[in-house]
């Protein structure tokens, strides 16, 4: 059901150095929220430092730290937080500083973290903890290339079930995968496939969209159908993209989360900082294929060129 007007293949090889360039340049991004953590942090000026958009900042950074970069600053402000209570600090000064609404709120997030109240955190043997700023180095797995396509497709709709999901690595691939699993359970994925007049044995596919910093949209969808679809279903509408086009290697069905999570890295981490592209701040998909029960996955993401400046960074 894809129309693609161009369709180019390639092979890429990782390029080490510029990928550690990339890497110093957001350790240069996280230098930028340390020096300025107690104020109100513009992500946008961070992701200057690091010489992407902000959409692409927080993407990478949650696939690097597994944390969302919010949950990274709170965890960072509270961890601050208990060495200045520790000095003497007034509770109400000390919440005031880190950017807290009222020492209540700040008492809250502290026992949320540290287990104990701020008044406690005082004594001496008070067990507290402590999230250390992190510094990226680059790691190489030895996966030499990454095999991909430039396409170009018109805008389109695609339909189905949508639920929204947290940013924390771990989490999300269990919400995902539970999602999958309740909706083929209760008969809905057996539905869908009914009102779309889609045989079962077809794979449907996944969108990922409206990122923000805690939570994306994800949904079990496959392109509207001409007759439209039948049933209360989300609706989601493409524009149109240049996309690049990741397959994954053929892998068996439990493989798939692992297989489609290293594969997103390797997009982020190596491929988008050696490349002359930049995320478009589209919908991404994930179109699966299936055949004699292996799974192939094509990962499509929004691309656009880089402006001139960025192409030597």
């Amino acid at each position: 059901m894809i129309n693609l007007k161009k369709d180019i293949s390639y092979n890429f090889t990782n390029s080490e150095g510029r990928i550690m360039d990339y890497m110093d340049k957001v350790n240069n991004a996280i230098d930028f929220i340390e020096a300025n953590i107690t104020d109100d942090i513009d992500l946008n000026l961070a992701a200057r430092k690091a010489c992407c958009s902000e959409y692409h900042f927080l993407r990478t950074f949650s696939f690097l730290a597994g944390i969302p970069l919010s949950e990274y600053i709170r965890r960072r402000k509270l961890t601050l937080a208990a060495f200045d209570l520790f000095d003497g600090v007034k509770v109400v000064d000390v919440a005031s500083k880190y950017g807290y609404s009222s020492p209540e709120a700040f008492a809250r997030a502290f026992k949320g973290l540290h287990g104990i109240t701020p008044i406690a955190a005082r004594n001496t043997d008070a067990p507290l903890k402590a999230y250390p700023k992190i510094t990226f180095h680059l790691s190489l797995s030895g996966d030499g290339e990454i095999d991909y396509r430039i396409a170009q497709k018109n805008s389109y709709e695609v339909c189905g079930i949508t639920i929204d999901v947290p940013i924390l690595n771990e989490k999300t691939n269990t919400v995902i995968t539970q999602f999958w699993e309740e909706n083929i359970g209760n008969g809905v994925i057996g539905q869908f496939h009914r009102d779309i007049g889609l045989e079962y044995n077809i794979c449907l596919n996944a969108a990922l969209f409206n990122y923000n910093k805690n939570t994306f949209s994800y949904m079990i969808c496959y392109e509207m159908p001409s007759s439209r679809v039948h049933g209360e279903y989300s609706v989601l509408s493409v524009p149109s993209f240049t996309w690049a086009v990741f397959s994954t290697p053929e892998h068996t069905s439990k493989e798939t989360t692992d297989i489609i999570r290293n594969m997103r890295k390797r997009i982020f981490m190596e491929w988008f900082p050696t490349s002359v592209y930049k995320h478009a701040g589209g919908p991404e998909f994930e179109i699966f294929h299936n055949k004699n029960d292996k799974f192939v996955v094509e990962i499509w993401v929004p691309i656009i060129k880089k402006p001139m400046y960025d192409l030597n960074l």
